[in-house]
C-alpha cells in the first residue's frame, strides 16, 4: 500500500508540473510495475501491453474520423453549414444563437472534437452575432457550449476512446449518443429563447428570405447525406465504426473535390493535423493501459470491487459519488485525461453495480462534457476567449444558465436510462 501511495503521489506531482498525461501515466505505471514485479518482468509487461493496445484494429477509426473532419473543415464545408443554419432561423429573436447551436450539431457530427468545433464556431458564428448586436456575453457562451456537443454527438473521439479503454461496442456508443446529443441541443435552444425574451442580449436578425436559405443549403446537403450514411451504416450493421470512418473519409474527399473547395496546401495540413491528433490519442490509450496493468497487479481494482459487493450503500449513491468525482476532475483536466485516469477504477465499479456499459459511457461522456465549461479550466471557454477576445470572466458568466441546463440533461440521462438505450436496443433487434 505504501508503494501505491508513492506512485499516486508521483503521478500527481508530474501532472502538477504539466507533464503530458500520457507520459505521466506511462512513467508511474512502469515504475509501479517494476516495484511490484521486478525490472525485467515489468519490461515484458510493458512491451506486450503497449503493442496489444496500439495495434488494436478499432483504433483505426480515430485517424479516419479526424481526417474526415479535417478535410471538411479545410474544404470550407463546415463554414457553409453554419451559414445555411443561420439562413433558416436567424431571423427570429435569438435566432442567430439558436442557429449556432444547430450548426454545432452538424459540426459535431463531422469534426468529433470539442475544441475544434468551438474554434470553428468562434471564427464564423461569433462575428455574425456581434454584427447583429448580440451581446458578447451571450455570443461567446453559445459558441463555447455549442462546441461541447462534439463530445456526445457521433462520431465523437471521446466515445471512441471510452470504447477502446473499456472494450465497449463503439457502434452502440455512437448510436446511443444521438438522442442525448439532440436533447442537449434542444435544452440549449430553450435557454437561448428564455434569455432572448427576458433580456436585450439577443435581438431579431435580418428578414427571412427563402431563396437565400435554399441557395445557402445547396452545399450542405451532401454533408448531411454523408453524415446519415456513416451513422446509418453503423446502425444497420452494414459496417463497423472503422469501416464507416473509411466511408466518411472517401465521401468527404469526394465532396470537397466536387465542390472544388480544397487547396493542396490545406490538404497537406489536414493530413498533418490528423497524424498529430492520432499520435496523441493512441499514446494516451497505450499509457493508460500500462497504468491499468499496474492497478491490476496491486489488486486495488479487486479490493474496490469487493468493497462495492459488501457495502450497504445504495448503488445510486455510489454512482453519484463517481459522477461527482468526474465533475470535480473536469474542473482541472481535459476529457481524455479524465477517461484514462478514471476508467480503470470507475468502469469495473459500474459493471459490478450491474449498470449497462453503453449507458455508463454516455453518462461519463456527458459528465466530462460539462467539465469543458466549468472553471478554472473550462477548456472550451479558453478556446472561445482566445478566438473572440472576450474576457474569460464574461464568458463564464454567460455559460452559467447553459451549465444549469447541462446538469438537468445529465440528471435526466441518469434517471431515465431508456433515453440513452432506446436506439441501441432497436439496433440489437
Amino acid at each position: 500500500m505504501l508503494t501505491f501511495t508513492a506512485i499516486v503521489f508521483l503521478l500527481a506531482v508530474l501532472m502538477a508540473f504539466r507533464v503530458p498525461i500520457a507520459f505521466a501515466m506511462g512513467i508511474t505505471g512502469t515504475l509501479g510495475l517494476a516495484a511490484q514485479l521486478g525490472f525485467k518482468p515489468a519490461l515484458a509487461v510493458l512491451e506486450r501491453t503497449f503493442f496489444d493496445t496500439s495495434a488494436s484494429f478499432i483504433l483505426v477509426a480515430i485517424p479516419l474520423f479526424i481526417f474526415m473532419a479535417e478535410l471538411l473543415t479545410a474544404g470550407d464545408v463546415t463554414r457553409r453549414a453554419i451559414v445555411a443554419c443561420q439562413s433558416w432561423i436567424g431571423h427570429v429573436k435569438g435566432g442567430l444563437a439558436m442557429a449556432t447551436v444547430a450548426s454545432s450539431v452538424l459540426l459535431a457530427a463531422l469534426v468529433g472534437s470539442s475544441t475544434a468545433a468551438t474554434a470553428a464556431m468562434a471564427s464564423s458564428a461569433f462575428p455574425e452575432m456581434r454584427r447583429h448586436k448580440y451581446s458578447d456575453r451571450l455570443s461567446a457562451a453559445v459558441v463555447s457550449v455549442g462546441g461541447t456537443l462534439a463530445v456526445v454527438v457521433p462520431p465523437s473521439i471521446v466515445l471512441v476512446v471510452y470504447g477502446v479503454l473499456t472494450e465497449t461496442s463503439i457502434g452502440k456508443l455512437f448510436i446511443a449518443g444521438v438522442i442525448p446529443g439532440l436533447l442537449t441541443a434542444v435544452g440549449l435552444a430553450i435557454v437561448i429563447k428564455i434569455i432572448a425574451h427576458t433580456t436585450d442580449q439577443a435581438p431579431a436578425g435580418e428578414p427571412f428570405e427563402l431563396k437565400k436559405a435554399v441557395k445557402n443549403s445547396r452545399h450542405v446537403i451532401p454533408m448531411v447525406l454523408l453524415m446519415v450514411a456513416v451513422i446509418g451504416a453503423i446502425y444497420g450493421g452494414i459496417a463497423s465504426p472503422s469501416e464507416a470512418a473509411a466511408l466518411g473519409v472517401m465521401g468527404s474527399l469526394i465532396i470537397v473535390l466536387f465542390q472544388r473547395s480544397l487547396k493542396w496546401v490545406a490538404f497537406n495540413q489536414s493530413i498533418s493535423s490528423a497524424i498529430r491528433a492520432t499520435v496523441m490519442i493512441v499514446t494516451i490509450v497505450a499509457c493508460s493501459a500500462i497504468f491499468s496493468n499496474y492497478l491490476a497487479f496491486t489488486r486495488i481494482t479487486h479490493s474496490l470491487l469487493e468493497f462495492v459487493a459488501t457495502t450497504d450503500m445504495p448503488r445510486e449513491m455510489i454512482m453519484g459519488i463517481i459522477i461527482l468525482t468526474l465533475l470535480v476532475m473536469g474542473m482541472f483536466m481535459d476529457q481524455l485525461a479524465i477517461l484514462s485516469l478514471a476508467m480503470p477504477l470507475a468502469f469495473p465499479t459500474a459493471m459490478a453495480l450491474d449498470y449497462d456499459p453503453v449507458w455508463f459511457g454516455i453518462v461519463v461522456t456527458k459528465t466530462v462534457e460539462i467539465g469543458l465549461l466549468t472553471p478554472p479550466l473550462g477548456l472550451n471557454a479558453y478556446v472561445a476567449a482566445a478566438q473572440t477576445r472576450v474576457p474569460l470572466g464574461t464568458i463564464f458568466r454567460g455559460i452559467l444558465p447553459f451549465l444549469a441546463m447541462e446538469v438537468v440533461v445529465l440528471i435526466l440521462l441518469m434517471s431515465f436510462p431508456l433515453i440513452t438505450l432506446f436506439l441501441p436496443e432497436l439496433m440489437a433487434r
